[in-house]
């Protein structure tokens, strides 16, 4: 009988270790086949998500045993905490394991996008010589804006600070007397819009956050201004965007998440072509360290949960 069940991709030492403690499915194809991940669930007490496994109200009820439900990251949007918390499963995602991964890849995006060399590799190798039109800018002495300023953007915050910029953000929810608002100004969304010359999202989507970059919102961004969203898809209206790139009204982007994922082709048409335009696959929080991190935290966790030995 399967006591722990892990739909998406873990680090298999971590695997090994929650196995050595107890019965172990590990099938990352599992988040594309409901049918199987509902019969292996039946016997279940424990399961791990990564993003895609839309931890519903549906697929809870398939679960009649479980206990937990660990997830390999922080955000908790695919994961219906309040039906959870009505059956007392407890929901255990992997606070802070990945926040570098995201600080770095925010802090190399800004480079790129101001830089924008790297994106023309296929110019020089075509014989084109384009030094001129390939100058670009630098980090320093410019101000990144961070929409939302919890611990995620704080490590962008110091990084960026140690590059010479200037931090502005908007967090209402953050106490005014916090240590990280020592480096920061704190300042209203409109402020931050309007000041960063880097604009970094670090917002969870809710429905006071869905499409908050929108049109409007991105007409109040400097001409030249970039935008890096890391944090969830929803949060920035992507047909206003590709819009906002095509016009030139900004100075470029870099998507790592999507109102849909995986982004299909079709989808992603409306992206083709765009000047200055970074695409990944939400793969910013992770790395090879930080797949370890975020796997021996949740398989510690949810050991401790089950009253499993680690």
């Amino acid at each position: 009988m399967t006591d722990i069940v892990i739909t998406e991709f873990m680090d298999e030492a971590a695997v090994s270790r929650l196995s050595q403690s107890c019965d172990t499915l590990y099938d990352p194809k599992l988040v594309d086949d409901p049918a199987a991940l509902h019969d292996h669930l039946v016997s279940a007490k424990a399961l791990i998500v990564r993003n895609r496994t839309q931890v519903r109200e549906a697929l809870i009820g398939m679960g009649p045993k479980l206990k937990v439900v660990g997830r390999l990251g922080v955000g908790l949007d695919n994961i219906d905490v309040d039906a959870c918390r009505a059956r007392s499963i407890k929901v255990i995602p992997a606070t802070g394991a990945n926040d570098l991964s995201v600080a770095e890849y925010v802090i190399t995006a800004a480079l790129m996008l101001l830089r924008g060399a790297w994106l023309r590799s296929s110019d020089v190798a075509s014989g084109a010589w384009p030094r001129q039109s390939m100058m670009g800018r630098e980090l320093a002495g410019k101000t990144i804006g961070l929409v939302g300023y919890g611990s995620i953007a704080r490590e962008v915050a110091w990084r960026a600070h140690m590059m010479g910029m200037t931090i502005v953000a908007y967090d209402p929810y953050l106490a005014a007397d916090h240590p990280g608002w020592q480096i920061a100004r704190n300042v209203s969304l409109d402020a931050v819009l309007e000041l960063g010359d880097v604009i970094s999202l670090h917002t969870p989507l809710t429905e006071a956050t869905r499409n908050m970059v929108n049109a409007d919102a991105l007409c109040k961004l400097k001409t030249g201004a970039v935008l890096i969203n890391a944090a969830r898809g929803g949060i920035v209206d992507e047909a206003a965007l590709a819009e906002a790139l095509k016009a030139g009204r900004i100075g470029g982007a870099a998507l790592d998440v999507f109102e849909s994922e995986p982004l299909s082709a079709e989808q992603g048409a409306r992206f083709a072509g765009l000047p200055n335009f970074i695409l990944t696959p939400h793969i910013a929080g992770v790395t090879e360290e930080s797949n370890e991190r975020v796997s021996h935290l949740i398989a510690d966790k949810v050991l401790e949960a089950l009253g499993a030995p680690a």
